[in-house]
């Protein structure tokens, strides 16, 4: 479960999440910067890597905003133990902006996002802090509890980081762009009015967000507005049944509430693609042959979004 959320995250913001278009990404290896190389040259030990920095850049072109306190250029200071401390500061900072917007990241720490060499080059100083501080009575360090994660276990730990976080951006950045203009409208015509509404009130639902009940109103809206207009002339059963879309799995399985949705913006695919669906399933076969379908049409009108049957 967990590799295909990884996955569906991966594809979404490596077509979605750049401004320049689609930039395939591998969590966590394309998010992660390394501060210093070290250089065989022997007259230069460490050298700054200035390769770029993509999660600044993807922030900034999802949100308009660089993050409070990080400058644009985000050189790093061709000092090691600076930069480590340089950079986990950074990360710090990109999880307090987050957590400010609404992002829930309170299990991910800033040197889960580092580099595994960074990150025992992290520990390393901060033992060292934590030494100083104990001889020096200090207690910004000396509470600190600190242990090194092996390396296998700290990969782990690093992919559930940068996952956690790349969806608690979709949600905070993303998601809020769904808008809510003419919501009380969407079941006033006629046929709508006896199904039961979906309430976009923030306190309604303890599972969906108010945006995500304002996408599953929409898909109730146009499934039921057009079924009986895309299947009137199905060549593989009757015009379906009405249904209460109530979630984002189960109710899309046999592909006739998307295909409703590409219907209600591109009516041209009825003929071409819709009317060969089955409207009533009975067998595994017959859902992948709707989503074969579905599939289909979305290639046909070039929305290439990277979903499979």
């Amino acid at each position: 479960f967990f590799q295909k959320v990884l996955t569906a995250v991966q594809n979404w913001f490596s077509l979605f999440g750049w401004s320049k278009g689609p930039n395939p990404i591998s969590i966590p290896y394309s998010l992660r910067r390394n501060v210093h190389q070290v250089q065989m040259s022997s007259s230069e030990l460490f050298k700054q890597n200035f390769g770029k920095d993509a999660v600044h850049d993807m922030l900034f072109h999802l949100s308009g905003r660089l993050l409070p306190g990080v400058t644009s250029s985000r050189s790093l200071s061709s000092n090691p133990t600076r930069g480590i401390l340089q950079l986990c500061w950074q990360h710090s900072a990109l999880l307090d902006f987050l957590e400010s917007q609404g992002a829930l990241l309170p299990h991910v720490m800033p040197e889960f996002l580092l580099d595994p060499d960074d990150y025992r080059k992290w520990i390393t100083v901060e033992t060292f802090l934590k030494v100083v501080c104990d001889v020096t009575n200090l207690k910004i360090w000396s509470d600190m509890h600190l242990f090194m994660l092996e390396k296998s276990v700290f990969e782990k730990m690093s992919k559930r980081a940068w996952t956690d976080l790349l969806l608690q951006v979709y949600k905070i950045l993303v998601l809020p762009r769904v808008s809510s203009h003419n919501i009380t409208d969407l079941f006033d015509s006629k046929g709508m009015q006896s199904m039961p509404k979906i309430k976009p009130e923030p306190l309604s639902s303890n599972i969906y967000s108010t945006h995500e009940r304002i996408i599953l109103i929409w898909l109730n809206k146009h499934y039921e507005k057009n079924r009986k207009i895309v299947w009137k002339d199905c060549q593989k059963g009757e015009i379906p049944p009405m249904r209460w879309i109530i979630n984002f799995d189960r109710d899309l399985l046999d592909g006739l509430v998307l295909a409703a949705q590409l219907a209600a913006y591109c009516p041209f695919l009825i003929a071409t693609h819709f009317v060969r669906m089955y409207t009533t399933i009975e067998t595994p076969e017959q859902c992948l042959h709707n989503c074969l379908i579905l599939v289909d049409a979305m290639h046909a009108v070039s929305l290439a979004i990277g979903i499979k049957v």
